[in-house]
C-alpha cells in the first residue's frame, strides 16, 4: 500500500504563485511514478504533471509547461508541485497519484490523495 497526503492549496489572484505538496509513504519502489492530477467543477481528472519516483524524469501536459513544476525531496519523501502564473482555469481540486506505469490519464493510477482545492480569482 502507498499513501499519500496533499498540502499547500488555497486561494491565489491570477498571475500569482503557490505551491503543492504530496507526502508519500507505505510500499514505494523507485520505479513508481508520482503524478499531479486535477479536477474542475464538472469535469473529469486531467492529468497536470509527473515525475519518476527516482526523480529522473519529468512530464507535463501542454496547458502547464512553462508554468508548473514537479520536483522531490529524497529526504523528505514528499513530491512538489510549484505553480507560477496561475491562471483562472487553474482553478480545481488538485490530486496526488502513485502508479507503476507512466500514464497520464487517471484509471491507469493505483493509489491516490485525498486532494487540495487551489481556486485562482481573476
Amino acid at each position: 500500500q502507498v499513501q499519500l497526503v496533499e498540502s499547500g492549496g488555497g486561494l491565489v489572484q491570477a498571475g500569482g504563485s503557490l505551491g503543492l505538496s504530496c507526502e508519500v509513504s507505505g510500499r514505494i519502489f523507485s520505479s513508481y511514478y508520482i503524478a499531479w492530477f486535477r479536477r474542475a467543477p464538472g469535469k473529469e481528472r486531467d492529468f497536470v504533471a509527473r515525475i519518476t519516483w527516482s526523480g529522473s524524469s519529468t512530464y507535463y501536459a501542454d496547458s502547464v509547461k512553462g508554468r508548473f513544476t514537479i520536483s522531490r525531496d529524497n529526504a523528505k519523501n514528499t513530491v512538489y508541485l510549484e505553480m507560477n502564473g496561475l491562471k483562472p482555469e487553474d482553478t480545481a481540486i488538485y490530486y496526488c497519484a502513485a502508479a507503476r506505469t507512466y500514464g497520464t490519464s487517471w484509471p491507469e493510477y493505483d493509489y491516490w490523495g485525498q486532494g487540495t482545492q487551489v481556486t485562482v480569482s481573476s
